[in-house]
């Protein structure tokens, strides 16, 4: 009898076992990535995963001088190193640089799934604390390379975005819009901050960018939502997956564009001055949707999330459903590759580097973890036409490289900004480097 017992109880670990092994085999791509972007994307039917697939690119710096591989006519440079997980960058009136050295806050709370983040955020290289400090960069002898490296601000809470307006520099920490009295040329600020609304704190997406309207009466605040698909309940989402309009004089807020899962970048078009985001979308529907994106942002517009993706296409998972909503959702403009965390946004007016980049946008790709290939890892270039829109062509790969041939992660690319000359600067938290993509000659 016992022996029977045993038997049985054998069959069903294993019955157990390939039933976890069935669950939880990774998802594979069976397109080609460029066949989910562009304006036209294939949008095929999702694959539901009860775990997601896990692809996660081993971070192991560069090493023995090795660099980022840029396109064809260009030339890249560290412009600084030795940053601790440089993010985001700000350019000041003078040419100065500020760089935000920063990582989410600690993730409070116990539970499976958050110990399965905290294990995915370590493998990808995000464990390491918050420096919570804004240094400011400056290459006085104009050769490439900053030479000055001050602290300007410290003891800030995951900081990401930085504006300035007048002689106001406006921080987005994780849960709050600040502000500091400031003066070009400044290469240090003791005043304490003066809150100017507060932020829906963390969550699933902690980094809160802001932009100035090109107006000046208010600033744009970009937050990601607290979870896939509001999976925790919508009560936990206001004034998340939103971009906020903040008017500081009158420290009051309101939302201007919703349904955007996680937008960060974030540029104001030249051509015609209107607000544009990159968003990461939803993930456990498979590796080929739905494609995050670039897109411009339409007050009052809704983009879809949680309910449906790619301007329509319902996600059966949310419920209840809200059929009603998909007719007035906005498609985005432009697909940029399911899971490849598109983070970085600058147009090409303040990135000079000539021929085929002089009109369009570049965007910072962080790299998927959980799509099988890889996606992302990469700065791409997408080209716009006079109408101040895409012109539909596939995107450019301006700099590459990112990953090494075993498929580690020597970097990962993050903000991109223009300089004081027109190159593109790359901040990459992984490499601790920014890098400075010019013409090379």
């Amino acid at each position: 009898m016992r022996k029977h017992i045993l038997i049985i109880l054998g069959l069903l670990i294993a019955l157990g076992a390939g039933v976890f092994w069935y669950l939880s085999r990774p998802d594979q791509a069976r397109l080609p990535i460029e066949q989910v972007m562009g304006k036209t994307p294939r949008i095929t039917p999702p694959r539901a995963q009860w775990l997601p697939t896990i692809g996660i690119a081993e971070p192991v710096g560069w090493a023995n001088g090795a660099k980022p591989v840029p396109a064809a006519g260009l030339a890249v440079d560290a412009f600084a190193s030795g940053l601790d997980h440089p993010r985001w960058m700000y350019l000041l009136p003078n040419g100065d640089v500020l760089v935000a050295e920063t990582n989410g806050p600690k993730r409070e709370g116990g539970g499976i799934v958050k110990r399965v983040q905290a294990w995915l955020i370590g493998r990808a290289g995000g464990a390491v604390p918050s420096a919570n400090r804004i240094t400011l960069l400056r290459d006085a002898d104009g050769d490439g390379r900053a030479e000055v490296r001050t602290p300007l601000l410290q003891n800030l809470n995951s900081p990401l975005g930085m504006a300035l307006v007048g002689e106001w520099l406006y921080v987005a920490n994780t849960d709050a819009l600040v502000r500091f009295p400031f003066r070009v040329g400044q290469t240090r600020i003791d005043a304490r901050p003066e809150k100017v609304v507060d932020l829906p704190p963390a969550g699933n997406h902690w980094t809160r960018n802001v932009i100035a309207n090109p107006d000046g009466s208010s600033l744009f605040v970009a937050v990601g939502s607290d979870s896939n698909i509001a999976e925790n309940g919508l009560d936990r989402e206001k004034y998340r997956a939103n971009i906020l309009e903040v008017f500081p004089e009158q420290k009051r807020m309101r939302v201007y564009a919703a349904g955007l899962r996680n937008p960060v970048g974030m540029a104001i078009n030249p051509a015609d001055r209107t607000l544009w985001t990159v968003v990461n979308e939803r993930d456990m529907i498979g590796s080929d949707v739905p494609p995050d994106y670039l897109t411009r942002v339409e007050f009052g517009g809704f983009y879809g999330w949680p309910w449906n993706y790619w301007g329509g296409y319902t996600d059966e998972r949310v419920q209840p459903q809200r059929l009603d909503l998909r007719e007035y959702t906005r498609r985005p403009d432009y697909a940029l590759g399911p899971h490849t965390a598109s983070l970085g946004l600058a147009f090409s007016d303040a990135v000079k580097l000539g021929g085929r980049y002089a009109s369009g946008a570049f965007i910072g790709q962080h790299g998927s973890w959980n799509r099988s290939p890889p996606a992302g890892y990469k700065v791409l270039f997408v080209p716009f036409g006079a109408n101040g829109f895409p012109t539909g062509a596939l995107p450019t790969e301006v700099l590459g490289g990112f990953l090494d041939g075993e498929g580690r992660a020597q970097g990962r690319p993050v903000g991109v900004i223009g300089d004081r000359t027109g190159a593109l600067l790359v901040a990459d938290d992984v490499g601790n480097v920014i890098w400075r993509v010019r013409p090379a000659s």
